[in-house]
C-alpha cells in the first residue's frame, strides 16, 4: 500500500506544499499549494517615542496557507496522510507564554535592530570559545544575536516567557502542540554544541539566555507528535503522526544532493541564500576555519561544512525594484535574455557586501559599490544581472577554494539543488569559474529532502545514504560542463582584491 506524506517547504519569499508517495521502491512528488511571502516593515514607536522600522513575518498568513494545503490534499488526494514534516529558513522564532499566547510579532531576520548584534555577542564571550563551542559563524541574523537583543532590550518581555518556538517549531505546535526542535534548525543558532548536539549551557549562561526557554532538541525523522484532534476533525484527516525532518531547509536540500562521493562533491543549495559546503564526518572549529568564517551546521548524520553567501536576493531585489518603476514585472526569460547579450565581467562586486544585505534600493546599492571599487556602473538591466551572476559565479570558486584547503579534500563536481539550479546561466557561469562539471537539480530539493527524512523516520528507508538511488531515479539532473577558464581565471584575480 502507498504511504503519502506531506511536506510544507518555507524560503524567506515562498512556501510550498508537496505530497511524495512511495510505492514498491519508487517515489513521485506533487505540489499541491504555493504562495509567496515576505518580511513586512511597519514604523511603530518604542517606549521613548521615537518611530523604528521593524521588519516581521505574518505567522498566521503562513499557518493559513498550510492548511490550505493540507485542504487541498483532502480534496484532491485522499482522506489519510502517513506523516507531515516542515522544513523553513534557518533563524527567528515566536516566544509563547504559559498559555500559548505569543508575546509579540515574530521579528524576519532582516530587521535593522540585529545590525550590530555580533559585536556585542563576542563582548559577552570569547569569540574562539564561541566558534569551539558552536561552530557557527558570525552572521547578524543568528538566534543568539536575537536573544541577547531581547535580554539587553526586552527583559521585561522575556521574564513571561514560557517557551521560545523556532519558525518550524511554531508551525509544528499549531498542528500539534509539540515543543521541540530537531538538531539541524538549531545548530544554526549559535547556541548548539557542535559536538553534544545539545544547547551548550557556557553560551546560554554568558548571553544570559534562561534555560528554560529553549526547546527540546531532537534527531530529524523523529516522531514529535500529532495533529490536534480538533484539527484533524476540522479538516476530515487522520490525526496524522508530525515527523521532525532536517527542519532547516538547507540540511534538508544537502540530503537531495545525489552525491556520489561526498569528498569530492561542493554542494551548493541556490535559493534566496547560497549556501556553499561539503558533507563531513565531524565539524571543524579549528582557527583556521574559524577564520574564514565556515559554519559546521548539523546535518543528517553528518556535519555540512559550509559557508552563507547571497544567492538569488540580489537579482530578486533588483526585479523587485523595476517592477516598481515600470509598475508591472518583467519576465525573468525577457531578463535572461538580457543578461545573455550583455558584455562579459564589465563590472564585479562582492555578493556578500554589507551594502547589499537589505539596502532600500539593490540597483542604487551596486552603482555605488562599483564607483567606490572604481568601476564602471553596469549600463543597463542585462549588464546589472550579469555583473550579479558572473560575481556569484566566482565567490562560489573562492568559497570553494577555502573549504578544499580546510578540509584537506578537493572538488571533482558541483551539486546544485533548489530553485536556484533552474539559473541555466549561473549555473555555466559556476562551472567555467570552478573549471568543474555542475549537476544540477532537483530543482524542489529542500522538499525532496524533508521527504527522504520523513521517510528514514518512518521505516519507508534504512538510511539517508539509501535514498541516493531514489532520487537519482525519480528526477532528472541537468549537467553543465566548464568551458573556456582563462577569461574567468583574469577575473578571479580581480575578484580576491574586493573580497580580501
Amino acid at each position: 500500500m502507498p504511504k503519502r506524506l506531506f511536506a510544507v517547504d518555507m524560503g524567506a519569499s515562498g512556501g510550498k506544499c508537496f505530497v511524495g508517495t512511495f510505492s514498491s521502491g519508487t517515489f513521485s512528488m506533487d505540489e499541491i499549494h504555493r504562495f509567496a511571502h515576505d518580511g513586512l516593515d511597519m514604523f511603530i514607536p518604542d517606549r521613548s517615542g521615537a518611530v523604528t522600522q521593524r521588519t516581521v513575518w505574518d505567522d498566521t498568513f503562513i499557518y493559513r496557507n498550510i492548511i490550505m494545503g493540507l485542504q487541498a490534499f483532502r480534496r484532491d488526494v485522499a482522506d489519510e496522510l502517513d506523516s507531515i514534516g516542515l522544513d523553513t529558513w534557518g533563524a527567528d522564532g515566536a516566544l509563547l507564554n504559559a498559555d500559548g499566547d505569543m508575546l509579540a510579532k515574530m521579528y524576519c531576520y532582516r530587521d535593522h535592530r540585529l545590525d550590530t548584534m555580533i559585536d556585542k555577542v563576542k563582548a559577552c564571550i570569547d569569540p574562539a570559545r564561541i566558534y569551539e563551542l558552536t561552530g557557527i559563524h558570525f552572521q547578524p541574523f543568528n538566534l543568539s544575536n536575537q536573544l541577547l537583543w531581547l535580554v539587553q532590550n526586552r527583559p521585561e518581555l522575556l521574564a513571561s516567557v514560557a517557551t521560545l518556538l523556532p519558525v518550524p517549531s511554531l508551525f509544528y505546535y499549531y498542528l500539534g502542540g509539540g515543543r521541540s526542535v530537531d538538531s539541524s534548525w538549531a545548530s544554526v543558532s549559535q547556541l548548539m554544541d557542535a559536538h553534544t548536539r545539545q544547547w551548550s549551557k557556557e553560551m546560554l549562561d554568558a548571553l544570559a539566555i534562561p534555560e528554560h526557554i529553549m526547546p527540546e532538541i531532537v534527531a530529524p525523522g523523529a516522531c514529535v507528535g500529532q495533529m490536534h484532534a480538533e484539527l484533524a476533525k476540522a479538516l476530515d484527516l487522520n490525526r496524522v503522526p508530525l515527523t521532525a525532518t532536517a527542519a532547516h531547509d538547507t540540511a534538508s536540500a544537502f540530503a537531495a544532493a545525489p552525491v556520489e562521493d561526498p569528498a569530492t562533491a561542493l554542494i551548493i543549495s541556490s535559493g534566496t541564500w547560497a549556501l556553499i559546503g561539503k558533507l563531513i564526518p565531524e565539524p571543524i572549529t579549528t582557527p583556521a576555519a574559524m577564520a574564514v568564517n565556515m559554519s559546521n551546521e548539523g546535518g543528517v548524520g553528518n556535519t555540512r561544512f559550509l559557508k552563507n553567501c547571497m544567492g538569488g536576493w540580489l537579482g530578486q531585489e533588483l526585479m523587485r525594484a523595476w517592477a516598481v518603476a515600470d509598475g508591472k514585472e518583467m519576465a525573468w526569460s525577457e531578463l535572461d535574455a538580457l543578461t545573455a547579450e550583455a558584455p562579459p565581467f564589465a563590472a564585479l562586486i562582492d555578493p556578500d557586501d554589507p551594502s547589499f544585505y537589505n539596502p532600500d534600493n539593490m540597483e542604487t546599492a551596486i552603482a555605488e559599490f562599483c564607483r567606490k571599487t572604481g568601476q564602471a556602473v553596469p549600463a543597463d538591466r542585462g549588464s546589472l544581472t550579469r555583473t550579479v551572476y558572473e560575481s556569484q559565479a566566482l565567490k562560489y570558486r573562492f568559497v570553494n577554494d577555502q573549504i578544499c584547503e580546510i578540509s584537506g579534500t578537493q572538488s571533482r563536481v558541483v551539486n546544485i539543488v533548489g530553485g536556484g539550479s533552474k539559473n541555466g546561466l549561473l549555473n555555466q557561469f559556476t562551472a567555467d569559474a570552478l573549471g568543474l562539471p555542475v549537476l544540477a537539480g532537483p530543482t524542489e530539493g529542500t522538499a525532496v529532502g524533508n521527504f527522504m527524512v520523513q521517510a528514514v523516520g518512518l521505516g519507508i528507508i534504512s538510511t539517508i545514504e539509501a535514498a541516493q538511488p531514489v532520487i537519482r531515479a525519480a528526477f532528472a539532473i541537468k549537467e553543465f560542463e566548464p568551458g573556456d577558464k582563462a577569461p574567468w581565471d583574469e577575473a578571479y584575480a580581480r575578484f580576491k582584491t574586493m573580497v580580501g
